[in-house]
């Protein structure tokens, strides 16, 4: 019979298997927010479609924190960059990232991560926490969304057709969204007796 002496031999198993978690929770999150790239509806008054990709990341930094969320985000637009159609309305190519709508693809970056990071902070983790951080996450959003945007067709245009239009729709969305991650009890909430269960 063998016998571990050895504590580090006991934790490396442990070590494993977190990373290999995390690695498989980052390439299934980049994939759910994929799949909704078909999920997204073209405007013809703005340049900008109605999305839910930004949401999808956003509540994923609520799941799965600041970093995991970050980088399947990241991942994400790697896969977009290389060709595959996962950008809204299926589209793909590394110019997306660099045409008058690319900011928001790469606010969705900086948004996850200030989302994720507030809510890891927070010291009451409730509904309204969770809904001021990912509102947060969605003006840095809008912030190099509109940035970008406005290098073509100028700021004011930018925050009239890039922001104005979607104002009321973000909101309902992030509050549906908080709703929903509530009624998964993932998200820990001190006025919810569902407890608290974190991936």
């Amino acid at each position: 019979m063998t016998v571990v002496t050895n504590i580090g031999q006991l934790e490396k198993p442990t070590v494993v298997h977190h990373w290999l978690r995390d690695v498989l929770l980052i390439v299934g999150a980049s994939l759910l927010i994929s799949l909704f790239a078909r999920v997204a509806i073209p405007l013809p008054f703005t340049p900008v479609p109605l999305v839910l990709q930004l949401n999808v990341c956003l509540s994923l930094a609520i799941l799965l924190g600041s970093k995991r969320g970050t980088a399947a985000v990241l991942l994400f637009l790697a896969q977009g960059a290389c060709g595959l159609p996962v950008f809204a309305t299926g589209t793909a190519g590394l110019a997306r990232l660099f045409c008058p709508t690319g900011g928001y693809l790469l606010g969705y970056v900086a948004g996850t991560y200030l989302a994720g990071y507030l809510w890891e902070r927070a010291k009451a983790k409730t509904r309204s926490h969770a809904l001021m951080s990912m509102a947060a996450g969605n003006l840095v959003v809008y912030a190099l969304g509109v940035t970008q945007l406005s290098q073509f067709i100028g700021l004011s245009q930018a925050l009239l057709l890039g922001v104005a239009p979607f104002l009321i729709s973000d909101a309902l969305k992030l509050m549906l969204c908080v709703r929903a991650l509530d009624s998964t009890t993932l998200m820990p909430c001190s006025s919810s007796p569902r407890g608290y269960r974190r991936f």
